[in-house]
């Protein structure tokens, strides 16, 4: 994390600046979508957006590898995205019992540094403390990791409702056990912790022009939209781990199940019933979009341009399984480098348009598309399936949240 930074959002302890920094590396090196739209955003508030991120990438990491415990400690770790790593062979209740352990140990710092402040600089700690806090539990009396110190002084300067943690680290939890996914109805449970409360808690450090509830619902469908968008992108790594997020009901409605996509993944042959399930479960995350979309104009202006990239980047990925002809589970999606180099410039000129309209006093909205008020004339996002344009019709009842 850039000095610049740290100092911008008033961290000077030098145990807790290290921690954020670690954050920092997660989102580099994990997230490149969330690091690209993140450096659109004023620098005091990008810290607080790396230790959100970094705890959720460092929780996702430990319930698909068990020796995922502290994160990138070492200063030296490179910044630089990878490619994904070759997951670990499922049902290895040995490897389970690992990764809950890891998981509960997490848990139980984040529950004592959120609790007690200690070591983050904003409870009775001097911000360079060494100790979670006391307290029953695993983290008792051990250092707290650099991703939870971090985190909990988020959690406290923006005043986070900790219940979204919670809701969170259950998730994780259930990834542990919980294999399919019999209904939409059901996955949607499910990304409650895993994504829409990851939306909700952005919205306290991005802002809003409008009360925050009003904002909520288009925030927690846009960590939905995100997370859908992954599924679809890592159906094939999933499927090596075990798991199948595509709801069972979908994939049915099309003939699919997890023995047909397994024959699919193990070949390299397509099916025209997985092609066919795949664009709708496209087509059903676009519709998410379209409910997430509204928000984006209700964020704080110095905000909206790095949702907005988030918002379009995430949107081809949707482009670049459809013009694949969805084969998700022989190729990962890969937006094309000028196609992103593209996006984002659009992300750093909306920023500079924003700063340009502050230094003149010009408080008049401006919606996304570069309009001033009213409807957008342009709505950014995924285009629609050509490959299968009616695919949500046997079933609409899947676009209903629970």
């Amino acid at each position: 994390m850039t000095e610049r930074e740290l100092d911008a959002a008033g961290i000077t302890g030098a145990a807790l600046r290290d921690a954020y920094r670690v954050c920092r590396r997660l989102n580099a090196r994990h997230g490149r979508t969330y690091f690209l739209a993140t450096r659109l955003l004023p620098p005091d508030r990008r810290p607080a957006v790396h230790a959100l991120y970094g705890f959720a990438r460092w929780a996702d990491d430990i319930v698909d590898d068990p020796d995922v415990r502290d994160g990138p400690e070492s200063p030296g770790d490179s910044e630089s995205p990878g490619e994904p790593e070759a997951p670990e062979a499922p049902g290895d209740p040995a490897s389970a019992d690992r990764r809950l352990a890891a998981l509960d140990e997490m848990d139980s710092h984040l529950a004592s540094a959120l609790r007690t402040g200690v070591g983050t600089g904003t409870g009775t700690g001097t911000g360079e403390g060494t100790g979670a806090g006391a307290g029953a539990g695993a983290g008792a009396g051990t250092a707290a990791p650099p991703v939870v110190r971090a985190l909990a002084h988020t959690a406290a300067r923006y005043a986070i409702d900790h219940r979204h943690f919670a809701d969170f680290m259950a998730s994780m939890r259930s990834d542990l056990t919980v294999t399919r996914y019999p209904t939409y109805t059901d996955l949607r449970r499910y990304m409650h912790g895993s994504a829409a409360v990851i939306g909700l808690q952005m919205l306290p450090v991005l802002g809003t022009v409008v009360p925050r509830e009003e904002a909520a619902p288009h925030a927690a469908a846009l960590g939905v939209a995100f997370q859908l968008t992954n599924f679809l992108r890592d159906v094939g790594e999933d499927l090596d781990r075990g798991r199948v997020y595509l709801p069972e009901d979908l994939l049915g409605s099309f003939g699919v199940d997890r023995a047909l996509l397994r024959w699919s993944r193990d070949t390299g042959r397509a099916d025209p019933r997985v092609t066919a399930a795949l664009a709708a479960a496209l087509d059903l995350t676009r519709g998410v979009y379209r409910q997430a979309r509204p928000g984006l104009d209700m964020l704080d202006p110095r905000a909206r341009p790095c949702i907005r990239t988030a918002f379009v980047l995430y949107g081809a990925i949707l482009e670049t399984i459809a013009d694949n002809g969805f084969d998700v589970l022989h190729r990962r999606a890969v937006v094309p480098r000028r196609r992103r180099a593209v996006l984002a410039l659009d992300g750093f000129t909306r920023v500079a348009a924003v700063r340009l309209r502050a230094a003149h006093g010009n408080t008049c909205a401006v919606t996304e598309s570069g309009s001033r008020g009213g409807t957008p004339t342009r709505r950014p996002g995924p285009r629609r399936a050509r490959h299968h344009p009616a695919a949500l019709a046997p079933y609409p009842q899947l676009m209903e949240a629970p």
